[in-house]
C-alpha cells in the first residue's frame, strides 16, 4: 500500500485528492494538514484511517485531541513539518501561497517525492528546489492542470524536439469585460469563475491573470524552457489544459472536462487510471475557441514574464505583493484594480526592498525574509490609509 501525506487537506485540491484516494484502495492517507475548518477535518478523520493531523491553531488541535484520543495532533508550521518528518509516504502539497515552501523543502531533504499543487514553491525558489531534488533523487510531479498536462506530454520526450509550451487560460471571471468595466467589480464578481470551483485566492488570481503569470514562471523551472518558449492563450472552454508544439509545427494537447480529479489522479498513479469525471463527448462539443492574450488587458501577465526573466529575488516580490494585495481585496480594504497597482509598485521598488535584506545571498532564509518585508510594508501602508 502506498502512503500519502496530504497537506492542505480541507482545500479544493485536498478534497479532490481524497476522492481519488478513496477510489484507489492501494493508497493510504497517513497524515494530513488543514486550516481552521475543523468540521471538515472531522469528516476526513471519520472517513480515512489517519494517524496524524496538523491544524493552524493550538486550541483546535487540543480540542480535536480530546475527541479523537487515538490520533496524534500538531499545529502551526512545526505541526506540518512533523507530519512530513515522522510519517511515511510521498507528500502531496496543496497548501496555498508561500506557506507551502518550507514543507516542500523538508520533503525533499527527507528524500520524499513531492506531488506539487503549490506553484509558489517553484516561482520563488525554483532553482534551489531543482538542485535539491536532483541531489536527493526526488521527483517533483506537478498537479496544476496546465503543468500536469505538459508533464504528461513531455514524458519520455526529447526536449530538443520541442518548439514551444502553450499554456491555456480561461480568462477568469472578468474575461468578457473591458478594463473600463473593472472599476466597480465586487468580491463576489471576482469569485464567480465561469469554469472552475477553486479557493478564493486562486480565483482572484485568475481574474487578474496573476495565476497565469505564476504558472509561466513555474513552467520555466519545472520543464527548463526559456520564457520565450512558454506561450499563453485564452481558451474559454478550459477543455484543452496545455499543449506542446514541436519543431515540425505539429501540436499535441491534453483534453478533459474542467476538473482537478484527472491531474491529481495522474500525479498519484503515474497513469491515466481513475478520473471520476464526465468523458468528453465530441459530438456535442460545438466550439473550442482561442484568443490571443492581450497584455494591455492583462498587464500582470506581461509583468510576470519580465519578472521571471530577471529572476533571483524579484519573483518573490511579485508573489508577496500579490498575496497581500489579494488579502486586502478580500478584506474589502482595496478595490480590484488596486491589486495590479500594488504589485507593479512593489516590483518597481525592488531595490528598496532588497536593501532591507542582511545580504543578497539567494537562499531560502532570504526569500522568506523578503516575503515578510514586502507584505509588512504594503499592509502598513493600507492600515495607515
Amino acid at each position: 500500500m502506498k502512503e500519502i501525506i496530504l497537506l492542505g487537506a480541507t482545500g479544493s485540491i485536498g478534497t479532490q485528492a481524497l476522492e481519488v484516494i478513496k477510489n484507489n484502495k492501494e493508497f493510504k492517507v497517513c497524515a494530513i494538514s488543514a486550516g481552521r475548518n475543523t468540521k471538515k477535518v472531522k469528516e476526513i478523520i471519520e472517513s480515512f484511517p489517519i494517524s496524524y493531523v496538523s491544524v493552524i491553531e493550538k486550541d483546535d488541535a487540543e480540542t480535536l485531541k480530546k475527541e479523537y484520543p487515538n490520533i496524534e495532533f500538531g499545529y502551526g508550521e512545526s505541526g506540518i513539518i512533523n507530519a512530513i518528518a515522522n510519517y511515511p509516504g510521498d507528500v502531496l502539497n496543496a497548501i496555498t501561497g508561500i506557506a507551502g515552501l518550507k514543507p516542500t523543502i523538508k520533503a525533499i531533504e527527507l528524500k520524499k517525492n513531492v506531488l506539487l499543487a503549490n506553484k509558489e514553491t517553484m516561482v520563488v525558489a525554483g532553482d534551489i528546489i531543482n538542485k535539491m531534488a536532483k541531489d536527493n533523487n526526488v521527483k517533483i510531479i506537478p498537479i496544476d492542470s496546465e503543468h500536469n498536462a505538459i508533464y504528461r506530454l513531455l514524458n519520455n520526450e526529447n526536449k530538443k524536439n520541442v518548439k514551444n509550451l502553450i499554456i491555456t487560460a480561461s480568462g477568469g471571471a472578468f474575461r468578457d469585460k473591458e478594463r473600463t468595466e473593472l472599476e466597480k467589480v465586487t468580491i463576489d464578481d471576482a469569485l464567480n469563475h465561469p469554469n472552475w470551483n477553486m479557493g478564493k485566492k486562486i480565483t482572484v488570481d485568475c481574474a487578474t491573470m496573476v495565476n497565469k503569470g505564476l504558472e509561466v514562471m513555474e513552467a520555466h523551472h519545472l520543464f527548463g524552457f526559456n520564457y520565450d518558449q512558454i506561450k499563453t492563450v485564452i481558451h474559454k472552454e478550459s477543455i484543452i489544459h496545455s499543449m506542446v508544439e514541436y519543431n515540425d509545427n505539429s501540436v499535441r494537447a491534453v483534453m478533459y472536462n474542467p476538473s482537478m480529479i484527472s491531474p491529481i489522479s495522474y500525479a498519484l498513479l503515474g497513469e491515466a487510471k481513475y478520473s471520476g469525471i464526465e468523458e468528453l463527448d465530441f459530438s456535442k462539443i460545438t466550439n473550442l475557441s482561442f484568443k490571443e492574450m492581450s497584455y494591455a488587458r492583462y498587464p500582470m501577465l506581461e509583468l510576470a514574464y519580465n519578472v521571471g526573466k530577471v529572476g533571483g529575488f524579484i519573483p518573490t516580490i511579485y508573489n508577496a505583493s500579490n498575496e497581500i494585495a489579494v488579502e486586502l481585496f478580500l478584506d474589502k480594504k482595496i478595490k480590484f484594480l488596486e491589486i495590479e497597482k500594488i504589485i507593479s509598485d512593489a516590483v518597481n521598488e525592488k531595490d528598496n526592498y532588497l536593501r532591507k535584506l542582511n545580504n543578497l545571498d539567494f537562499n531560502i532564509d532570504n526569500i522568506l525574509l523578503l516575503d515578510k518585508i514586502v507584505k509588512a510594508d504594503i499592509k502598513n501602508r493600507f492600515i495607515r490609509r
